[in-house]
This record gives structure tokens, C-alpha cells and sequence, in this order.
């Protein structure tokens, strides 16, 4: 099969002969299924190229085309290789990471002149595909995609969010230019809801469905942990954002932990994860006297995430654009109950009443979710039943790299 170059938003991967060039705007530290796609799409780090627009605040050792930041603090020219154990989902990237960063406002992980560094790159390394990973809005990601189409590389682009009405007017406007994911290439989305959003805006697209995947037998550890206390344990796991709804999961836990209190059970809930909503997360459990029984413990790494779902009794994922949700994948592989909305990419993975539940897009409908299954642990113990005693193959590894490495060969046909 054909190796390829793959990026995510705005980054990017180059290979010789056998190579794949990806490209991704921001990668490390951030984490998520698109991260862990990286490391496990690249059976073979030799032939994998990453290409970011990463700025100076993720701190992490990486290639860059131009200046590169040196221990003491100054830069130099030069180019620095990521590494790390392969495999390790903790680990460094196992393979040579390309920086290409430029000192804008707010430290935003684009690049003016993308086109130039990433044309310099497939010159030099002339990949055999480029895998462009788009979000809703990917500067980086469309500069590398014009620029393989340019040099006549094929190129494979994946799509890993839910656009909007707005979003998808934009990518009409794109396709019209030829600068947009209708020029020829392959299309592949991470669950059918994006799939259906894709169609909306450009008809003509047949998008492949491709999830991000996951090492099942590293999350199916969960051993039975003593309660400490009688009361439910709801955990949330993701990126303290806007669009994640985090004000929204904490109107819903205020409503069924009240009217759990007043038949003498209670909640408790965990939120792991950090972003800018962190502070009016605190000043909501203030002012509402919630911060007694709910912990906020910040982002954690993969192993404290597998720790703290075995001790949960529910996962809840509130985003209603959520595209993918690999935590909640992960909470769904740990035999956890999980709890998110319909027509979700959550949603390809969890049916209702047997994964776990899907709800309506309010804060009313997700409310009487959380206190349905928190006062019924009957069926949350039948649900976690059926999540450890089957596992999600479609969403496995080596699922998802057979598919993309068909992918791959396609295009380059």
C-alpha cells in the first residue's frame, strides 16, 4: 500500500516514495483523536512528515522552517526532530515535526507566507501523498492543499468538525475558487454527522467516513473501585471551550442534583480539561454553591484519564457539535455508560439504550438524562454490561489505518 503525507488543519507530512506529508495548525499539547490519529496512523515513523503552524506558547521540541527557539531562549536556523517511544500515548512524536511559525498577535497558529515554507518542503522531500486535516476554519490546511494540487500530489483531506450554516457557506465560496476541498482529492469526514454537513455544502462531495480510532485494550482496564460515598459519580472529559458547552453540562447538573437532594441522593461530577472557560466555570459553582461537589482537576494526561473513569459511574459529553468525541470513545471502550446528544458523531458509536443514552440539544432534555440514569443504577450497570463485554471494532486501529492506507492508494492511483 501507499504511504502517505497527512496534516491536521494546519499541519503537515512528507514522505520519499513511500512518504505521507501531514499538516496540522496546532499540535502538542493539545490532545484528542486527531493527536492520537498521528502517532497510530504512522505504522512506519520513517516514512511520516508533520507539518504545524504551532506557536512559541506549546513549549514542545519540534522542526521549524525559519527560527527555532534554543534552551537559553534565543533561536537559531534550524531543524529539531521530535521523538519518542512509538506507541506511548504519553510519548513525544515519533517522527520529524515541521514547524512553521510566525510571531503574530495572540501567538496564533497560522503563517502569512505558509505556501512558500510548505512548497519548499514537497520540493524537497516530494511525498507520495499530502493528508490535509481541516477544522472549520484551516488557513494552513488550505495553503497545503493548493500547493500539493499545484505540484500535482495527491492528497487526501480530512474533515474533523461540524460546520456551521456560516462554514458551509464559506466552503461554497472556496469550492468555486478551486481553493477548497471539492478540488481533486479525497474527502474523508470522522463520523456521519460531519459526512452530512459536508454534503449540504458541497453536493458534489462523497465523502469517505473514516473515525479516529483507539487502542481498546489499553482502556479496557476498569476494575471495580469501593465507593466512598453513596452518590453518583458524573464525569466530563475535553477542552474547557465555548463550543465543548460546559455552561451548559453545569445548568444540567444544578437541575438534577436538586432535585436528587430532595429524595436524600445526591451527585458528584469531575471536570478534567483546561481553556478559556475555566473561569466562568468557577464563578458559576460560586455563585450557584455547586463547588462542594464538583472537582475541577484540570487537564490530565491518558493514564490519570483511564484512572478517573474507573472511578466514574457516567460519562456525559454536552457538546452539540461535537464531531467526533474521543473521550467519549474511550469512556464507551472503559465500560462506562455514556451520555451525549443526538445527531453527534458520539452518536456513531453510542445508541441509545445500549451504549449508553442520546439526548435532545437542551439543557432541559440533558438534565433529565443525567437524572434518569443517576437514579437508575439498574440500568447504568446493564449499559456499562454490554459496553465491556463488546467492543467498538469500526473505531480500532487497525480498522482505521487499513482504511486510510486504502485511502492512500486511491488517490494515488
Amino acid at each position: 500500500m501507499v504511504p502517505a503525507v497527512s496534516s491536521a488543519s494546519s499541519s503537515g507530512w512528507a514522505w520519499k516514495n513511500k512518504h505521507v506529508c501531514r499538516t496540522k495548525h496546532d499540535v502538542p499539547p493539545h490532545t484528542g483523536g486527531l493527536h492520537a490519529r498521528f502517532r497510530k496512523c504512522s505504522h512506519d515513523p520513517s516514512h511520516f512528515r508533520l507539518l504545524c503552524a504551532a506557536d512559541r506558547r506549546y513549549r514542545n521540541p519540534g522542526r521549524r522552517l525559519g527560527r527555532r527557539a534554543a534552551p537559553g531562549g534565543s533561536g537559531h536556523r534550524g531543524r529539531h526532530r521530535d521523538a519518542g517511544r512509538f506507541g506511548d500515548p504519553e510519548a513525544p512524536w515519533p517522527f520529524p515535526v515541521h514547524r512553521i511559525t510566525a510571531r503574530l498577535p495572540g501567538q496564533l497558529p497560522v503563517h502569512p507566507r505558509a505556501g512558500q515554507a510548505i512548497d519548499r518542503l514537497l520540493t524537497r522531500r516530494h511525498p507520495r501523498v499530502v493528508h490535509v486535516h481541516l477544522g472549520a476554519a484551516s488557513p494552513f490546511a488550505w495553503a497545503a492543499l493548493a500547493c500539493a494540487r499545484r505540484r500535482g500530489i495527491p492528497a487526501v483531506a480530512t474533515i474533523h468538525s461540524m460546520w456551521d450554516p456560516v462554514v458551509r457557506c464559506m466552503y461554497r465560496l472556496l469550492s468555486r475558487t478551486g481553493h477548497g476541498p471539492a478540488a481533486p482529492v479525497v474527502v474523508t469526514t470522522v463520523s456521519r454527522s460531519a459526512a452530512r454537513l459536508v454534503r449540504q455544502a458541497l453536493p458534489d462531495l462523497a465523502p469517505r467516513v473514516i473515525p479516529n480510532g483507539i487502542d481498546a485494550a489499553w482502556w479496557r482496564t476498569r476494575a471495580e473501585v469501593e465507593r466512598q460515598d453513596g452518590r453518583v459519580h458524573v464525569v466530563a472529559v475535553g477542552r474547557l471551550v465555548p463550543r465543548k458547552e460546559p455552561m451548559e453540562l453545569l445548568a444540567a447538573l444544578h437541575s438534577a442534583h436538586t432535585r436528587m437532594s430532595r429524595q436524600g441522593t445526591a451527585l458528584r461530577a469531575t471536570f478534567a480539561g483546561a481553556g478559556p472557560s475555566l473561569r466562568p466555570i468557577q464563578r458559576y459553582l460560586r455563585r450557584h454553591h455547586m463547588d462542594g461537589w464538583i472537582r475541577l482537576v484540570g487537564r490530565l494526561q491518558p493514564r490519570e484519564v483511564r484512572d478517573l473513569l474507573s472511578e466514574a459511574d457516567l460519562f456525559v459529553n454536552a457538546s452539540c457539535r461535537e464531531s467526533f468525541g474521543i473521550a467519549a470513545l474511550e469512556a464507551r471502550t472503559s465500560g462506562l455508560p455514556v451520555l451525549a446528544r443526538e445527531h453527534t458523531g458520539v452518536a456513531d458509536f453510542v445508541r441509545h439504550n445500549r451504549e449508553g443514552a442520546l439526548c435532545g440539544h437542551s439543557a432541559f432534555a440533558l438534565a433529565d438524562e443525567v437524572l434518569w440514569l443517576a437514579r437508575t443504577p439498574g440500568a447504568r450497570r446493564s449499559l456499562a454490561a454490554h459496553n465491556w463485554e463488546t467492543e467498538p471494532v469500526h473505531c480500532t486501529w487497525p480498522v482505521v489505518t487499513d482504511a486510510f492506507a486504502h485511502a492512500y492508494d486511491d488517490v494515488a492511483r
